[in-house]
């Protein structure tokens, strides 16, 4: 199960902007009611996270799949 963040869509520029998270299989459609309000609402788009290893041979991959040499091709 994910975790996704929902927005509320205000019907008038003085409401408000609810923010939800919810929990939702990644096969589901994009909700747009609140499950439990009703309320019209639109996920938002979110960064990612990404985490950057080092792996064996410590070199960035390079197109032909294989690892570069090190500092004297600028990655290391």
């Amino acid at each position: 199960m994910a975790t996704y963040v929902y927005e509320t869509i205000p019907s008038t520029p003085e409401e408000p902007v609810r923010t939800y998270e919810i929990r939702q299989s990644m096969k589901e459609d994009t909700l747009t009611t609140h499950p439990e309000t009703g309320e019209r609402i639109r996920r938002v788009i979110t960064g990612g996270l990404g985490i950057m290893t080092s792996g064996k041979g410590g070199g960035a991959p390079t197109p032909s799949g294989g690892h570069c040499c090190g500092s004297a091709c600028g990655c290391g």
